[in-house]
């Protein structure tokens, strides 16, 4: 993994829009409809070509697929676990129902769920009923392949692959089959090691995402804290377990609050967290910095102590508002934090991801998020005259 030595180095979070055309034969190859599968193979290899080729020209240094081929940061893996059902649900009222921000902005988030678009594909009704094990090895293969493809002639420094952790996909997969959420969790960690590990073999970094491990407190409005904490120390040591074989300078984990644009009021803080984050056996950590509940948090690095040769990326640009952050902005808030922890050990990202659910209306619009790239790029430059001179 590649240091910010010289200079600060860009990157962000892995997801971007889908195209249109490929939105509409995902869609119809979601919900169980005819599709031309060489139309769909084709779509997504010019997609790919296309963001990565887009994320080199606004200036990212390491780039991602986009996650182009799949249609949600979650939901993908159904392709690629053995073990799940699905059965009829009735249709939920939004990612945050029951949440403690529903319970305090009711109006708000029904108001919300009626503008946000819908995704390509739903999580409702999913249950694990039988052995979780890995047989996305063929759509793994593609997604690599295309990839590797698109980095061939493009001037990047570095790229990486999401992945979705072994916490987001049992929550949103009810179990039946195993005896406890011990044994549940790590037959799922054991299931997507075999991606994780496929990932860095074909010479890609591997970016874990994991905004589950900090919005559980959130989502379970009866946990304390401490409750939270308890519960994300297990799912911890789980994806460790995933990771054991894979150096950690070839994992970045990133965790955040999900595409939320909305009060924000029961975010978990940084400082109740990062301990735990930090023992993730990853080489960089990406969480959020830059929207107005989280842009304080540099200051719990001069608290708890990055550990010798960790990176972290905290996000400089937002993905909750329309608004592209000026440069300026952007090399204050990396200036910061590289006077905290060392310049070398700051790389500058996004919040979160842009679309990590494939869906028709994006929150941030296409063409704003490769202006807040430009700027990302402009800032980091900003600040390496500084940090470097």
């Amino acid at each position: 993994m590649k240091r910010s030595s010289g200079r600060i180095l860009t990157t962000f979070v892995g997801s971007l829009a889908r195209p249109a055309d490929l939105i509409a034969t995902m869609t119809a190859k979601e919900s169980g409809r005819p599709y031309d599968s060489q139309v769909f193979e084709a779509q997504v290899r010019s997609a790919v070509n296309d963001v990565v080729r887009r994320q080199s020209e606004a200036g990212v240094d390491v780039v991602s697929d986009g996650e182009q081929g799949k249609p949600g940061f979650v939901t993908y893996i159904g392709e690629r676990l053995t073990g799940f059902e699905q059965r009829p649900a009735p249709p939920r009222a939004g990612p945050w129902v029951a949440s403690r921000e529903i319970a305090d902005f009711p109006e708000y988030y029904a108001w919300y769920s009626r503008l946000r678009g819908e995704s390509v594909s739903s999580t409702s009704g999913l249950f694990c009923t039988g052995p979780v094990t890995y047989k996305g090895h063929e759509t793994l293969k593609r997604d690599i392949e295309n990839f590797k493809a698109a980095l061939n002639g493009v001037k990047v420094e570095e790229a990486f692959m999401p992945s979705t952790s072994p916490g987001n996909i049992e929550a949103q997969r009810k179990n039946e089959y195993y005896p406890n959420d011990e044994a549940y969790i790590y037959a799922i960690a054991d299931a997507m090691r075999e991606e994780y590990q496929a990932i860095v073999a074909a010479g890609l970094l591997l970016q874990v995402d994991d905004p589950r491990l900090v919005s559980y407190y959130n989502a379970n409005p009866s946990k304390s804290v401490e409750q939270s904490r308890q519960w994300a120390d297990l799912r911890v040591e789980a994806l460790n377990h995933a990771l054991r074989d894979i150096p950690p300078e070839k994992i970045r984990f990133h965790t955040c609050y999900g595409i939320n644009i909305g009060p924000r009021i029961h975010d978990l803080g940084l400082k109740d967290i990062a301990d735990i984050m930090l023992r993730v056996k990853a080489g960089a950590f990406s969480f959020e910095g830059a929207n107005p509940r989280h842009e304080h948090e540099w200051r719990v690095w001069e608290t708890i102590k990055l550990p010798e040769g960790k990176i972290i990326i905290p996000g400089v640009i937002s993905h909750t508002t329309n608004i592209v952050e000026h440069p300026e902005v952007v090399a204050e808030r990396l200036v910061r934090y590289a006077k905290i922890v060392g310049r070398e050990n700051v790389m500058a990202g996004s919040d979160c991801g842009f679309s990590s659910q494939a869906t028709a209306e994006p929150e941030i619009h296409p063409t704003v998020v490769w202006a807040k790239f430009k700027a990302m790029a402009e800032g980091a430059r900003i600040a390496s005259k500084q940090l470097w001179s």
